[in-house]
């Protein structure tokens, strides 16, 4: 069995890129295009890892890290979030809400594959 990490982003060329890398990586995955689809498929899917997009429609991926940290079922999925919004204060609301790591677009492949490893440690 294999890590499961879902990726939620509402950017069409962003998701089958990251798909294709984690895929590649050997990492079983699963894609929302929204804010709340994410939170659907975090209930349903139960994901290790989530590559989380900022600006999504339906609901922010703040809004998402926060619900996922509030539920007693999912707090302990990893967030991962991946997103344009570079800024000190966007950076700062992400970690605060409760996101593992925060990574900014345009991002090295090479780092965003080290950095999920890095979060998921060994597969199982």
């Amino acid at each position: 069995m294999t890590h499961k990490i879902l990726v939620a982003d509402d950017e069409p060329n962003i998701v089958i890129s990251l798909e294709y890398l984690m895929k590649r990586e050997g990492y079983t995955v699963v894609v929302a295009r929204d804010g709340q689809e994410a939170l659907d498929m975090l209930a349903r899917e139960k994901p290790d890892l989530v590559l989380l997009d900022v600006m999504m429609p339906h609901k922010s991926g703040f809004e998402v890290c926060q619900a996922v940290r509030a539920s007693e079922t999912l707090r302990n999925t990893k967030i991962l979030m991946l997103t344009a919004k570079g800024r000190d204060t966007d950076i700062a609301k992400g970690l605060a809400l409760g996101a593992d790591a925060y990574m900014t677009k345009p991002f090295s492949t090479r780092e965003l594959v080290q950095k999920v490893a890095e979060m998921l440690g060994p597969k199982p």
